[in-house]
């Protein structure tokens, strides 16, 4: 391939590789390892997620979302505020606008350098359930933000082992084949939670996860009858709201707003995914 025009952005710590692919420039020839090459840190750009947008029927476009480690997921709410402001910044769409997901058609706003996005419902919501680890029981919650999220609720989080336990978690045979994303919420004061997460595909804790702060905010406000909108503290130290609606223990018209921040414009030379 030719050198590859790239958008570098972030949301709330999470990174990402935004191509525009509505031409079809990118060799689908061995992509999955183009893609954990580039996001290889040191050796590449680096970063936790890699987009392709393209051209949609039903929708101002879609995109195919991967992780780092090239892997497909069906939907990452930081990458979809990066996305829309990547496609409202390149005329793709305008300031409200729809985007094709394999997680279903996502609604975004852009309000300056942040955007607002409408996840989709979520699914498989389960409270207080039991789940043995190596070091004894643990109580935990499970939803499906758009993909799947394990929640455990702490007093505090900050001296949490979220990558062994998220590990032993993501690989257990309860979520099996599948896998799991694992968070640790605790509530700080008022409307505000603070969160760490581990992400499948990225097999590392990450400094943020949009989906992962949705999951986080509708356990909590299941439990404590937080109301909306949630603020969630990432381990980058931004912030992301969650705006929800509730009733009768079903939560639905989820909304995710949080910073889209363009860190930089380059091109990827054939170095990059190179071994």
């Amino acid at each position: 391939m030719d050198k590859i025009e790239f958008y570098k952005m972030s949301g709330s710590g999470n990174d990402f590789i935004i191509i525009d692919n509505r031409r079809n420039s990118i060799d689908e020839t061995g992509l999955s390892d183009l893609i954990a090459r580039v996001c290889r840190r040191k050796m590449a750009v680096g970063a936790d997620g890699f987009i392709l947008v393209e051209n949609a029927d039903m929708a101002d476009f879609k995109w195919r979302f991967f992780n780092s480690d090239g892997s497909i997921a069906e939907m990452c709410g930081n990458g979809a505020r990066c996305v829309a402001r990547f496609a409202h910044l390149n005329g793709i769409a305008g300031p409200n606008m729809s985007f094709e997901t394999l997680a279903g058609i996502v609604e975004a706003q852009i309000i300056g350098n942040r955007v607002k996005v409408k996840m989709t419902d979520p699914t498989e919501f389960k409270t207080d359930d039991t789940l043995d680890l190596k070091n004894g029981p643990v109580t935990i919650s499970s939803i499906n933000t758009g993909v799947p999220h394990v929640v455990i609720v702490k007093e505090r989080i900050d001296n949490a082992d979220i990558v062994e336990m998220g590990r032993e978690i993501r690989f257990h045979e309860r979520f099996s084949p599948a896998g799991t994303n694992v968070n640790v919420v605790c509530h700080m004061a008022d409307n505000t939670i603070a969160i760490r997460t581990y992400e499948r595909g990225v097999e590392d804790e990450t400094l943020a996860c949009g989906t992962g702060s949705a999951a986080g905010a509708i356990v909590m406000a299941h439990k404590m009858k937080i109301g909306s909108p949630i603020n969630v503290q990432t381990k980058s130290g931004g912030y992301l709201s969650i705006f929800y609606r509730e009733k009768e223990g079903r939560y639905y018209d989820i909304y995710l707003e949080g910073d889209a921040r363009i860190i930089y414009k380059a091109q990827l030379w054939e170095d990059a995914w190179k071994e």
